[in-house]
């Protein structure tokens, strides 16, 4: 499996295992994702940013993520982070249906921590719905620490960072 940055040409093919996502929250009885975003629009942005990344295997998208090495304004409002200083932010994961139930969101982060920690970054920050399930049994198993609380849009996140130094 291979992470690397998207391109222009694989919007149709990313949004649709957004959408894929979408469906999955809402089938599971998440409010996450249910209001309109993310769309087409964002994974244009993530592009035109250079944060839109994507996990493949023989040529095939099998999850999407937004990985943005830079601040998330939101996320500097909390006090109660494990780190100070430089970060990586994940957003907007999302894995094909196709490839449902093979640990993918498990390999992805695994490969986004690698790649942090090659560009010189060793704290990964990320938050979700508290209701998203899936995310939750992830953050837990990769040994994410819940941080507290940040807001997006008027709700509340619960949110996560894994210290990646040894």
């Amino acid at each position: 499996m291979n992470l690397r940055q998207a391109t222009i040409n694989e919007v149709p093919e990313i949004w649709e295992i957004l959408q894929q996502a979408i469906e999955r929250r809402r089938l599971d009885g998440s409010q996450q994702w249910q209001n309109g975003y993310p769309n087409e629009q964002s994974i244009r942005q993530d592009l035109d940013l250079g944060h839109a990344y994507v996990l493949t295997e023989s040529d095939e998208i099998l999850a999407y993520a937004a990985i943005i090495f830079d601040k998330e304004p939101a996320y500097e409002l909390l006090d109660t982070w494990l780190t100070k200083g430089d970060y990586v932010v994940i957003h907007r994961v999302a894995t094909s249906e196709a490839a449902k139930g093979k640990g993918l969101a498990t390999k992805l982060f695994e490969l986004i921590e690698d790649l942090a920690v090659a560009k010189g970054f060793f704290s990964i920050k990320v938050d979700t719905n508290f209701d998203n399930a899936p995310m939750l049994r992830i953050m837990d198993k990769l040994g994410y620490t819940y941080c507290g609380e940040v807001y997006f849009h008027g709700s509340a996140r619960k949110a996560f960072e894994k210290s990646l130094k040894v």
